[in-house]
C-alpha cells in the first residue's frame, strides 16, 4: 500500500550527503520532497504543514553522529514523527466494564463496518477468549442481516435474530437484554450506514449510542477513500464520542493518506486494520512498525506474529525433526511450505513486510500467488511416490503430470527447478548457512514467464 510513499521517501533520504549537521539550508529541498510525497499520497494538507512543521523544529541543529549520514539522521526524526502522527503507541480495546462490553460500529456504507464486525468478534473469541454475540441494526441496506449472520455462523459467534418490522433502537435494547440474561461478556453492534453523511443517519446512531452506552465506539473507515476518509472521519468525530478507528482495506493500492490522517484529523487512534479478505485478516494497529514499513525498513515483528498465528507448528516441527535425521526435503515438504505461505496471506503479503531491500532484490521477480496455485496443483498431479523421490521424475512421467494438471512440461520443469533451489537452501539452514540461505531464496519464487 505505501510503495509509492516509501519509494520517494527514500529517494529523498539519498539526497542529504556529507553534512555534519542538519542546518535549514540542507534539508530545504528535502522536506520539500517529503512534503509532496506526503501530498500524493493523499494526505490531508492540514496534516501534512503540522507534519513538516515538526520535522524542521526536530532536525534543524541536529548533530549527525559520526556513524550515520545526514540521511540517516533525518530518517530518524521522519520515523519519529510518523509515530506520532499515527498515535504514538498502539491502543488497546477497553473491555472495563460490567459485561457485556458494547461495540458499536459506526461509518458509510461499503466502508467495511460489517465485515469487520464479524473479524473483530473472531479476533476478541481467539485472542481475548470472550463469548460474543453479534447485532445487526441496519434494517436498510439489503441482505444486511443476513450477512451478519452468515459471518456469525463462520466465526463461531452467536448472533441475535431479528424480527420483521423492529426498529435500530428496538433491536439494540432487546439485544442488550438477551446479552445480560445469557452472561455475553461483549456484544457487537452494526449500524447502518448511508453513500453520504446525512442527518437522519447521524440522528439514528446518536440514539444508539444514548440507548446502549457503549464502552467502544469505532469509526470504521475504507483507507481507498484518501481525502474523503478524512472528511467522513470529521463528520462522525463531531456527531458522536468514537473511542477509535478501524482502518479497513489497508492491503489494497490506496496511497496510505488515511493511516496518516485519520488520528490527526479525529484525535481517536487507529485501533486495527484490515489487512486481508478473509476473517482472520485483521490486525492490532501499530504505528511504530506501520512507520517502519512507510520508511523501508519493514514489519519482520508483524511478520513472525503472523507466521506464529498461521503456521502449522506440528508440520513445521515434522520438517525440522526430518532434517535433524539427515532425509531429504521432498515435494511433500515443498508444497507444504506453499500451503504455509497461503495462511500467512500471501506471498504478496508477507513480502510487504519485509524490509525495502529484500522487496527491492525481488522486484525484478514478478510475485504472483495464482502461480503458486499452479504450482501447488502440478504436485497435486504426481504420485506418492514421485513426491517423495523426485529423481523419478523422467520425461515421461513429466508428460502425464502435464496433462493432469492442465499445463506445459516447461511448467513442471519450472517446478522441479524451483524445488531444487528449495532443497539446496533447506540443505544449507540445516547446516547453519544463513547467509547463503537468503541468497538462495530469489531462485525459490515462482516466476511469470
Amino acid at each position: 500500500m505505501f510503495e509509492n510513499l516509501t519509494g520517494r521517501l527514500t529517494s529523498v533520504i539519498k539526497t542529504l550527503r556529507g553534512e555534519a549537521r542538519l542546518t535549514e539550508d540542507n534539508i530545504q529541498h528535502a522536506l520539500r520532497e517529503v512534503r509532496l510525497a506526503l501530498l500524493e499520497a493523499d494526505v490531508a494538507l492540514p496534516v501534512v504543514k503540522d507534519f513538516i512543521a515538526r520535522i524542521k523544529e526536530k532536525a534543524v541543529g541536529h548533530e549527525v553522529m559520526t556513524s550515520l549520514t545526514p540521511g540517516q539522521a533525518l530518517i530518524g526524526v521522519v520515523h519519529n514523527e510518523l509515530i506520532a502522527i499515527m498515535g504514538g503507541e498502539k491502543s488497546e480495546l477497553n473491555l472495563a466494564t460490567a459485561p457485556p462490553a458494547v461495540i458499536l460500529m459506526a461509518g458509510l456504507q461499503g466502508a467495511g463496518k460489517t465485515t469487520s464486525s464479524g473479524k473483530l468478534a473472531k479476533w476478541l473469541m481467539e485472542q481475548k477468549k470472550k463469548k460474543v454475540l453479534l447485532v445487526s441494526c441496519d434494517i436498510y441496506r439489503p441482505a444486511a442481516i443476513q450477512q451478519l449472520e452468515l459471518l456469525a455462523h463462520q466465526t463461531g459467534a452467536d448472533f441475535f435474530p431479528v424480527k420483521e418490522g423492529q426498529k435500530p433502537g428496538e433491536i439494540g435494547t432487546a439485544a442488550l437484554d438477551y446479552a445480560r440474561k445469557h452472561h455475553y461478556e461483549v456484544i457487537i453492534v452494526d449500524t447502518a450506514g448511508r453513500l453520504g453523511i446525512d442527518e437522519a443517519m447521524m440522528q439514528e446512531i446518536r440514539e444508539l449510542e444514548s440507548l446502549l452506552k457503549p464502552i467502544e465506539t469505532l469509526f470504521v473507515v475504507d483507507a481507498m477513500q484518501g481525502q474523503d476518509a478524512v472528511n467522513t472521519a470529521k463528520a462522525f468525530a463531531d456527531a458522536l464520542p468514537l473511542t477509535g478507528v478501524i482502518l479497513t482495506k489497508l492491503d489494497g493500492d490506496a496511497r496510505g493518506g488515511a493511516a496518516l490522517s485519520v488520528k490527526h484529523i479525529t484525535g481517536r487512534p487507529i485501533k486495527f486494520a484490515g489487512v486481508a479478505e478473509k476473517l482472520t485478516g485483521l490486525e492490532v494497529f501499530h504505528p511504530d512498525r506501520i512507520a517502519s514499513r512507510i520508511l523501508g525498513m519493514g514489519d519482520v515483528l508483524g511478520l513472525i506474529e503472523e507466521a506464529q498465528r498461521s503456521a502449522d507448528q506440528q508440520e513445521a516441527e515434522k520438517l525440522m525433526k526430518k532434517m535433524k535425521s539427515g532425509k531429504d526435503f521432498d515435494l511433500n515438504d515443498f508444497k507444504s511450505q506453499f500451503q504455509q505461505m497461503r495462511k500467512m496471506g500471501g506471498m504478496s503479503s508477507v513480502m510487504d513486510k519485509l524490509p525495502a531491500q529484500f522487496s527491492q532484490a525481488a522486484q525484478n521477480i514478478k510475485i504472483d500467488d495464482k502461480l503458486i496455485n499452479r504450482t501447488e496443483g502440478i504436485i497435486n498431479s504426481m504420485t506418492k511416490q514421485e513426491r517423495a523421490k523426485p529423481e523419478l521424475l523422467k520425461a515421461s512421467r513429466k508428460r502425464r503430470i502435464a496433462m493432469g494438471a492442465g499445463v506445459s512440461v516447461q511448467e513442471v520443469n519450472r517446478v522441479l527447478a524451483q524445488f531444487e533451489q528449495a532443497r539446496k537452501m533447506m540443505k544449507m539452514m540445516n547446516k547453519g548457512g544463513m547467509a547463503k540461505m537468503m541468497r538462495g531464496l530469489k531462485g525459490m519464487l515462482p516466476r511469470l514467464h
